[in-house]
Parts: structure tokens; C-alpha cells; sequence
């Protein structure tokens, strides 16, 4: 079986990586690849050692122009993505890894991890957001079993710079980032509604969080630790967890707390807790790497699911080390 994949925003940090991940994928033919100031070049100019794939050329985006695909995943800013996937044929299949169509009518929220059926052989999938990515999948068990309360979540996370895409110019330079850790987009990070409202259906009632993101001096990786209020020990919410995602491919529950390094290169998100039952707190982790489970990895995912092949083809890979 071939099924025919074109990536948009190819020369991004993220429609990178779906094309490194694409490069080796056992199903995935790449037919077409478009960027703008990539428009023209090969892909071997911009990525060396692609191999097979380096002859094909970028084009300019524009959806009027796509050849047939089976499969479109489109690496956009947010903004950008909503009136040009508009005019993508119906019967080409979209992962939109930005941001426009997160819980918008017609598109699938992509959280392969908790919602596999509702994925399966759907057209429009809008994957989530790499904060989202990590603080969902380990609030996600807690709340499914009513062992947290929804309308008191507080998530820190602390992200790498590759999380502000290539596009993000000299403030995220090595010297402006190096030796440095700042918080930044307080009270209104575009991912809280999108946390907010996934939070809300996992567990069945409205959630409320709190949210506070922060930029550090590492290339890949988040760990979001959440801070919730709950009477379940250590145990329960491990035991929790691992029932939640008996089965799921990608998911690892810790007895320690996790490394973001231990997903580095991958698709696999590691989630553990730490509860206090006297002081009813409950901390809940996970640890991703933010271009893989966070970005592109989820994308091939449930580009996977909705072709209905193993969610896990082309992502079985281990992890970089050291």
C-alpha cells in the first residue's frame, strides 16, 4: 500500500520533522512539499541528508495547485491555515499541526493518545498544541477516574526554543536564550482555551487552570507539572494512569519523575504523580518531546489512524541518548 502525503510549511521546525519521519515511513509515499521562502529549492538544499527524497522541489503554497493526495499535512502559523485548508480538495485528508482548527466544527481534536476511535477514519484533524500535548496526557487519567477536582489545575511548564518555531527571529537567538529563563504569555496563552475545553469533556465537568508557560535554554523538550487538588495517594493515580492508557503505544507511567531527554527524537510522552492525601494535592507530570508528541509525531499518528494503519507505523523509534 502507497498512500500519497504532501507537507506545506515544510521548512519549519515542525513540517521538518513530519518530513523526517515521512522520510522513513513504511506507507507514506511524499509526493509534494510546499514552503514560501523555500519555494524553488530542493529539498536536499535545505535538509542534506534526506536522501532518496532530496530531488524533489519545494513549490510555492497554494492550495489550487495540489496534486492528488491522499494525505495533507499542513505546518502553518496560526493564522495562516484556515482559509487556505478551505479550499484543499474534501477528498484529500488534513492534519492541521497549527493552531486554527482546535475544537472548531467539522475538525477532530487529534489527542491520539485519549481519543483514538473518535480519530479513526476521520477527514480533518486538528492536532494539538505541544503545551497541551504533555498537560493533557497526564491530567487526562486523573480526570476520567474523578480523582482531581477540574476547577483547580494549575500547569507550569517549561518548554525548549525550537517551540517558538523557526520563525521566532533574534529574540530567541543563542545569545538572548542561553543562561536565561523567563515566563511569558501570562494570563493569555492561546493554549488555555484549547486545555480548558479538553479538560472539560475528559472529565465531565467545566475545568478551570491556571497556566504558565516558560522558555528555556534546551533545542526539544516540555515538562508540564501540574499542580491539582485531590485525595488519591501516589499509588491510586499511577494505577490510575496505567489502566487509562493500558494498551496505548506511546504513553509511559513512571514510578519517577520524568526526563524530557527520555522522549528526545520520539512520539512517546512519559507521565507520572506525586500525591499528598493530608494536604488533598496531587502533582501530575509529563515530559514530551515538544516537535515530536508535541508536533509532528502525534501528527503522523493520526495521519496513521485515519488511513486505518497501526497508529505506531513509523514510530517506532527509541529515543537519542545521551
Amino acid at each position: 500500500m502507497s498512500i500519497r502525503v504532501g507537507i506545506v510549511g515544510i521548512s519549519g521546525y515542525g513540517g521538518g520533522e513530519v518530513l523526517r519521519l515521512c522520510a522513513t515511513h513504511p506507507t507514506f509515499d511524499l509526493v509534494y512539499a510546499a514552503g514560501e521562502s523555500s519555494a524553488g529549492a530542493k529539498l536536499v538544499e535545505k535538509f542534506p541528508g534526506i536522501g532518496r527524497l532530496g530531488d524533489l522541489v519545494i513549490q510555492k503554497w497554494n492550495p489550487a495547485d495540489l496534486p492528488q493526495l491522499d494525505v495533507l499535512f499542513a505546518s502553518l502559523p496560526s493564522g495562516e491555515s484556515k482559509e487556505a485548508l478551505a479550499r484543499v480538495p474534501a477528498s484529500t485528508k488534513i492534519i492541521d499541526i497549527g493552531g486554527d482548527h482546535r475544537f472548531v466544527e467539522g475538525w477532530t481534536y487529534g489527542l491520539a493518545d485519549v481519543w483514538p476511535d473518535q480519530i479513526r477514519y476521520q477527514t480533518r484533524i486538528a492536532n494539538p498544541g505541544c503545551y497541551p500535548a504533555a498537560s493533557l496526557s497526564a491530567l487526562a487519567p486523573l480526570l476520567a477516574h474523578h480523582l482531581i477536582d477540574p476547577a483547580s489545575i494549575i500547569i507550569d511548564a517549561k518548554s525548549g526554543v525550537s517551540g517558538a518555531g523557526r520563525g521566532g527571529g533574534s529574540t530567541f537567538g543563542y545569545a538572548e536564550v542561553n543562561e536565561d529563563v523567563s515566563a511569558y504569555g501570562l494570563l493569555k496563552h492561546a493554549h488555555v482555551p484549547e486545555m480548558t475545553k479538553a479538560l472539560s469533556q475528559i472529565g465531565g465537568k467545566p475545568a478551570q487552570i491556571t497556566f504558565t508557560p516558560h522558555l528555556i535554554p534546551m533545542t526539544r523538550g516540555i515538562l508540564a507539572t501540574c499542580y491539582t487538588s485531590g485525595s488519591a495517594t501516589t499509588e491510586q493515580c499511577l494505577q490510575a494512569a496505567r489502566e487509562f492508557y493500558r494498551n496505548r503505544p506511546f504513553v509511559r507511567v513512571t514510578d519517577k519523575p520524568p526526563h524530557t531527554k527520555w522522549a528526545l527524537g520520539t512520539n512517546l510522552v512519559f507521565v507520572s504523580y506525586a500525591a499528598d492525601p493530608q494536604r488533598k494535592l496531587i502533582m501530575a507530570l509529563g515530559a514530551i518531546d515538544n516537535l515530536g508528541k508535541g508536533a509532528a509525531g502525534q501528527a503522523i499518528q493520526n495521519a496513521n489512524l485515519i488511513t486505518g494503519q497501526d497508529e505506531s507505523a513509523g514510530l517506532q523509534g527509541t529515543a537519542l541518548w545521551p
